[in-house]
């Protein structure tokens, strides 16, 4: 691992420190999390941007799917 700086706010470090404290861990684990999910959440974003472009570039065609109704199976609860 790597000791890096990094410069905070007031306010977001002592919201940081209650929820360390809240969650029994560090400053450092807490932060390795939320860079963790932060960047989960950036690449869903561009997964996300490509659909929609893919989407854009090659619309669905009218009955393009339908021969798959057939195959659909909705079970009775």
């Amino acid at each position: 691992m790597k000791t890096i700086r990094v410069t905070l706010d007031e306010d977001l470090l002592a919201e940081v420190d209650e929820a360390t404290q809240a969650l029994n861990t560090t400053r450092s684990a807490f932060m390795r999390v939320a860079l963790q999910l932060a960047l989960r959440e950036h690449k869903n974003a561009q997964l996300e941007r490509q659909h929609v472009e893919g989407y854009a570039r090659y619309p669905v065609k009218p009955g393009e799917f339908d021969v798959w109704e057939a195959e659909q199976f909705w079970r009775q609860a």
